[in-house]
């Protein structure tokens, strides 16, 4: 263990214990007090990582019942929230889909259709990632897309010294970006996002469907991503080259490598395409298709994973499309963060803690809506970049909640900027498992992601809260 884990470990104790032993503030009920210890036990274990963070999440089940604030049954409820089986199908589907080599050739194909200019390749990267990180966990698409990255990095003449380390740092940081930005299109693109849709309707009975999402994603990862290519490759690392002798040739050839497209790869991208176009058009469906009124986004999501469980692969040995030695590399531990966050955060709204912070935040009554979502925004960056972005959604989104109806404000104009916030650190290795996974290979350098991450940083604090203030009435109505 780290000495940050163990200080985090007591520290984590001390103030669990010492709460528990103060009577609970003015106003304040004793088994609300309990989920604030409980609460402050789990923020500073995630921040701290001094368990395992999954490990952490399961605190709700051991502790409500012994505090007296929840049985067992109703702990352990939001572990069953629908959003949790929406990621499990979407990470089932992600798994077929890299069994199949699917996501290795559409990026391939994307690259190609951009050009093989060094401007045009990363361009072609990065598209590549956010497009697939809509879909496909991210960190799933930062590791097969590394290989591709280094090896076009390697086609740069060793005689350009800086020119291919700008090339080189801008692709790779590129890779990182791109799978961050992207994540934020969809509900299933990154654990903070499914985990604002659970909370929403755990807490609140709120149901974020996964196209009214998309309305308020896509636009973001359009603006966003060209933003992010023009920091990458003309401020942070300019580039001047105009050619990367033997680009074109080893995309090509990786590209015929891949031979055809097999009978799996049909029929796993026919299962996505009907999958995606379902989640898409499910208002429509449920809207004017009467036997369709009991359709949600997680049933969607659960009749396409067992889709490519029934499926045959078209091999001669009968392998389905999806089988068990492939799901049991599903992240699990992201399904039971999800719980734990969930479950603490019913007990913060059913044991009135809730109401009571938001009765504390008189002081932020006369801000602008515009000033409070960046002054959240700001933080939630700041936050994520010391720790893993799930933990840092878990442990807001439950107190933003609370202080939005303090403000009489709609919880969701404060949540969903703090969400997307969660993916919109790109300064340090630690803030995203794509940037971990760039900054692992050695290829980028903690003062390149710094450079390039400032920027960013900054670019998408303004551009979350423009996107959040002007979007969601329009989508949400609030």
């Amino acid at each position: 263990m780290s000495a940050r884990g163990r200080v985090g470990l007591a520290l984590g104790g001390v103030l669990f214990l010492l709460m528990l032993i103060l009577p609970a503030p003015a106003g304040l009920d004793a088994p609300a007090w309990r989920v604030a210890a409980t609460g402050v036990l789990m923020a500073t274990w995630w921040v701290t990582e001094a368990i395992p963070i999954p490990a952490t999440a399961l605190l709700p089940l051991a502790l409500f019942p012994l505090l007296g604030v929840a049985d067992i049954r109703g702990a352990a409820a939001p572990f069953a929230n629908p959003i949790i089986y929406l990621f499990l199908g979407g990470f089932l589907i992600a798994r077929a889909m890299e069994a199949t080599g699917l996501p290795r050739r559409i990026a391939l194909s994307s690259i190609q259709m951009l050009g093989a200019r060094p401007r045009s390749i990363i361009a072609g990267v990065m598209v590549s990632c956010a497009f697939l990180s809509m879909w496909v966990s991210n960190t799933a698409t930062a590791l097969m897309m590394l290989p591709i990255g280094l090896s076009l990095v390697a086609l740069m003449p060793e005689g350009e010294g800086e020119e291919r380390r700008r090339f080189g740092t801008a692709l790779m940081l590129g890779i990182a970006y791109g799978c961050s930005i992207g994540g934020m299109g969809t509900l299933i693109g990154t654990p903070p996002n499914a985990f604002l849709a659970g909370f929403m309707l755990e807490s609140y009975g709120v149901t974020i469907g996964f196209a009214e999402w998309m309305l308020l994603g896509v636009p973001l990862v359009l603006v966003g991503l060209p933003l992010c290519f023009v920091v990458l490759t003309r401020v942070a690392f300019p580039i001047r080259t105009r050619e990367l002798p033997g680009g074109r040739d080893l995309v090509d050839r990786e590209a015929r490598a891949l031979c055809s497209l097999s009978s799996a790869e049909k029929r796993v991208a026919a299962v996505f395409v009907v999958t995606a176009l379902a989640w898409m058009t499910r208002p429509l469906l449920v809207k004017h298709v009467a036997w369709l009124g009991g359709l949600s986004d997680a049933g969607i999501a659960m009749t396409a994973a067992l889709a490519l469980f029934i499926l045959p692969a078209g091999e001669p040995n009968g392998r389905r499309l999806l089988d068990w030695r492939l799901a049991r590399d599903t992240p699990w531990g992201i399904l039971i963060l999800f719980g734990g966050g969930l479950s603490l955060a019913a007990a913060i709204e059913t044991t009135g803690l809730s109401a009571w912070l938001g009765s504390g935040v008189g002081g932020l009554t006369g801000w602008p809506l515009p000033l409070l979502m960046l002054a959240i925004v700001i933080a939630v960056i700041v936050l994520t970049e010391l720790t893993s972005n799930t933990a840092t959604a878990a442990t807001f989104l439950p107190v933003l909640g609370g202080v939005a109806m303090g403000l009489g404000r709609d919880p969701l104009l404060l949540a969903v900027p703090a969400a997307l916030a969660a993916s919109g650190a790109f300064m340090l290795p630690v803030a995203t498992p794509p940037n971990a996974i760039v900054y692992g290979s050695g290829a980028v350098g903690i003062e390149d992601m710094v450079r390039a991450g400032i920027w960013l940083n900054a670019l998408f604090a303004v551009l979350i809260t423009v996107a959040s203030y002007v979007l969601l009435p329009l989508v949400f109505g609030v």
